[in-house]
């Protein structure tokens, strides 16, 4: 039997029809082909002259045998705003997509889940914390939904899979469309493990206005969005704003303020979004949602024992420049370098643009 959202599709793509106009009509019958039925004299005349081309768009079977076709060599599957396991979440915002390419788990669409978002220039140490929370969060039952962008996106889906956990990937391109390129075996796992889902026809490319749109999604399936880093003008602030709009809670990172892609968070935290520094901090904002018991993400293993080095309480949490340090340390440059490689190592300091800074206690 066909599926509800392969008329849909059909329609949408044989009639032009925009998301506006998509929702309206599922709003008048789930089943595309009972809009006839729905005429009235109330209807709005745009709506009427749209439905009058139904019955002859759906009669056509072989166009509709081609889409079913690329679905399928494509491993997908389509969900449309009036399926049962719709996401009751996204459902809820003003602009839910009325379709959804799915490929992977569709089932995965009826877990609890959480945002995870922030830059895609991150700090090693936003690339930990990322990861970290992801793994924490994923074990308590909750879905990790990031972006799958390069940095923390990516950090984030990792951690998730890390546990054997839930990840839902929200891209701004097509589900069969890798973006980045670089992240393919990501995809690929995600593919396998999780879900990956966008409201974009197949093999449309990673066109830069479709990003900012599809963060909505992002949001909207989410109880909260974890904003990890994000300068002050990013991305991830366009998701915080719109779980704002859409009443979701949202939570940020705390960093310094010396950093630019701790701006962000700063200026969120200021505005109102919840501090976080263990998961622990969220869960109590969401309680119900999850049968496990807070999990912290740590900052440093207990096992792990600061090295011997001068060196090392002389570096801050905000970077320094290598002049800096070496004045401060009376060291010659190739000295100072070469213990800074060796700490760079063992995972305690991380070089950035702006200099060197120290990552952990």
């Amino acid at each position: 039997m066909e599926s509800h959202a392969l008329l849909w599709l059909q329609l949408r793509e044989q009639l032009q029809l925009p998301s506006g106009v998509l929702r309206q009509l599922m709003a008048l019958a789930p089943d595309p082909r009972l809009l006839v039925n729905r005429l009235t004299d109330d209807t709005q005349a745009p709506l009427r002259a749209v439905i009058r081309r139904v019955p002859a768009v759906l009669r056509q079977a072989d166009a509709r045998n081609l889409l079913q076709q690329r679905l399928d060599a494509a491993a997908c599957e389509i969900i449309c705003l009036a399926d049962a396991d719709y996401p009751g979440l996204l459902a809820e915002i003003h602009d839910p997509p009325p379709l959804l390419f799915l490929r992977g788990r569709r089932e995965l669409l009826s877990v609890p889940m959480l945002a995870i978002v922030g830059s895609r220039r991150s700090s090693h140490r936003g690339l930990d914390d990322a990861r970290q929370f992801a793994a924490a969060l994923a074990s308590l039952g909750f879905g990790v939904v990031s972006g799958m962008a390069r940095g923390i996106d990516a950090s984030a889906h990792r951690g998730a899979l890390d546990v054997a956990g839930t990840t839902l990937a929200v891209l701004g391109c097509g589900v069969d469309v890798c973006y980045p390129r670089s992240s393919q075996k990501l995809y690929q796992e995600i593919a396998e493990q999780g879900l990956i889902l966008s409201e974009y026809n197949l093999g449309t490319p990673p066109l830069r206005h479709q990003f900012p749109q599809r963060n909505r999604i992002i949001s909207g399936l989410s109880l909260g969005v974890l904003v990890v880093e994000a300068a002050v003008q990013s991305g991830s602030l366009i998701t915080a704003r719109q779980a704002l709009e859409q009443n979701r809670d949202v939570f940020a990172l705390p960093g310094s303020i010396h950093s630019p892609s701790s701006r962000g968070c700063n200026a969120l935290i200021k505005q109102g979004a919840k501090l976080v520094e263990t998961t622990a901090d969220i869960v109590e904002e969401l309680s119900g949602w999850s049968a496990g018991s807070p999990v912290l993400a740590e900052e440093t293993p207990p096992d792990v024992l600061a090295p011997d080095s001068a060196l090392l309480p002389l570096l801050d949490f905000a970077p320094q420049a290598l002049d800096v340090l070496a004045a401060r340390s009376a060291l010659p440059i190739p000295v100072l370098l070469a213990e800074l490689g060796e700490l760079e190592l063992g995972g305690w300091v991380e070089q950035q643009p702006a200099g060197w800074l120290r990552r952990r206690e």
